[in-house]
């Protein structure tokens, strides 16, 4: 056997960790500035393209499709090469599935302040690009599959079971949500129309995040926690349960989206049962991740990485309690078109996805370039400002939306509001300041990183790993 294939290949995973974090910064800076805007509308500038409405689908698929799925490339990646004993199947594919990710995140900071949008949440960008984002998919998906296909061990560990369901998931869901009829270059039109539209639009959107932000990343999870603490996964068994249940039980959920809407009750009432039913299978994962460290909790104290990784898993368990909940009817009723919302997802965004990310990338990127981290000292201070920035959002989100949905509920004993709409904005300011300086925490933990990851790559070199032979591979 020759050396080419004795080796990893590591350097698509390098170009995805980098842009990672790169991308982490770009989504998050425009985020913080899309935050600002909601406090002081004065950062529009009176520039169209520099206007919320336009920033902020710009933002969502910076950090959506730019940091979370370069994370995810990144991982899963090295996790099936590793875990597979072999080389990742047509290098040259995999490294077009970078040129060709760049290039959609590109076409995305350029068209969307421009304002060429399809309007779909989540799914904004315009018909030429989502044929670059299929085709650029299929590679992955040909990548990652003929990876697992040629494994040297007969064992497929459960996180690529996680990576290849959020792979095949997301596909189906890109594919069916973004059909559409063009009518020129830039402009499309749904190939559905009304409430259709809107009910595959949110079986698209809450499985995004079902899939992309959520079984891609349990593939991290169930991956890197035991890396890191140096113990086996609490309860593979568990893991397994986790993995069918979570699949079968998300891609029903959607219809909480649209409680209230022209969709029919029953439907709402159907997503909202499965929204309960997701509780179990959400917290399952969440105690195999945080039991993994069972007899290993001291190294909580010292470990940085570990910090972050096992404090992404906790924000999982506390936004998939807290999704159900604003999933039942009557709690939906006061949630719906709050900020409480964007509480809930920020908590998973930011508490959940970017943690367990930022995690796996401090993990990773020494490996990678076969050398020790610059500072820990670095990691520890990136921690604990991020934690509080976390906090410091969420926790204005949520007294700011169950305010506002008080105040638009409230009437007098004649019938007529209490509170006029400006009322309501009015009362929300402070809570839009908190936000902003909470998310300006987070992208000054991103900046720490970069600084510290900049350094670590500068003293390392490109990391060259030997496969294990066929007899070592159990």
């Amino acid at each position: 056997m020759n050396n080419e294939t004795m080796t990893y290949d590591y350097t698509v995973v390098r170009q995805f960790a980098i842009t990672t974090i790169i991308l982490g910064i770009v989504g998050m800076t425009v985020g913080v500035l899309i935050a600002s805007q909601m406090a002081w509308p004065v950062l529009n500038f009176d520039t169209s393209w520099l206007s919320f409405g336009r920033l902020r689908p710009l933002h969502t698929n910076a950090v959506v499709f730019g940091f979370g799925g370069s994370a995810l490339f990144a991982t899963s990646y090295y996790v099936v090469q590793r875990t597979c004993h072999v080389r990742l199947f047509a290098p040259k594919l995999a490294q077009f599935t970078f040129i060709g990710w760049m290039l959609v995140i590109a076409s995305a900071v350029v068209t969307l302040p421009m304002g060429l949008t399809s309007s779909k949440e989540y799914a904004e960008l315009e018909w030429p690009i989502d044929i670059l984002i299929t085709v650029v998919w299929v590679a992955y998906a040909v990548v990652f599959f003929g990876t697992i296909a040629k494994r040297r061990v007969k064992h497929i560990y459960v996180a690529n079971w996680f990576f290849g369901a959020f792979i095949l998931t997301v596909a189906m869901l890109h594919i069916v949500n973004s059909a559409a009829v063009p009518v020129s270059l830039f402009k499309s039109y749904s190939a559905y129309s009304g409430v259709q539209d809107a009910m595959v639009q949110w079986w698209y959107g809450h499985n995004a995040v079902g899939f992309f932000l959520t079984a891609g990343f349990l593939g991290i999870m169930y991956y890197f926690i035991p890396k890191q603490a140096e113990r086996p996964v609490y309860s593979y068994r568990l893991s397994v349960v986790h993995f069918w249940a979570l699949s079968f039980t998300y891609i029903w959920a959607g219809p909480h989206h649209l409680h209230y809407t022209a969709l029919p009750d029953w439907t709402q009432s159907l997503g909202m049962a499965f929204s309960l039913i997701l509780l179990a299978p959400s917290w399952g994962g969440m105690i195999n991740g945080i039991m993994t460290l069972s007899g290993a909790w001291e190294k909580l104290r010292s470990d940085p990485i570990l910090k972050f990784l096992i404090v992404s898993v906790s924000f999982y368990g506390m936004s998939t309690f807290e999704g159900p909940m604003m999933a039942i009817k009557t709690v939906n009723a006061l949630s719906h078109y709050t900020d409480w919302t964007v509480g809930h997802v920020h908590s998973g965004a930011l508490g959940w996805v970017a943690m367990v990310s930022i995690g796996a990338m401090y993990f990773l990127i020494p490996k990678l370039f076969d050398t020790e981290i610059y500072s820990q000292k670095l990691i520890e201070t990136h921690f604990w400002i991020a934690t509080i920035g976390i906090v410091l959002y969420i926790t204005s989100m949520w007294i700011s939306g169950i305010m506002q949905g008080l105040m638009w509920r409230a009437i007098n004993n004649d019938g007529t509001l209490t509170y006029s709409f400006v009322e309501s904005v009015q009362a929300m300011h402070p809570f839009y300041i908190v936000r902003a300086s909470g998310g300006l925490l987070f992208l000054t933990g991103m900046l720490i990183m970069a600084y510290n990851m900049t350094r670590t790559i500068a003293k390392g070199k490109a990391a060259v790993a030997v496969i294990p032979e066929p007899a070592a591979a159990h």
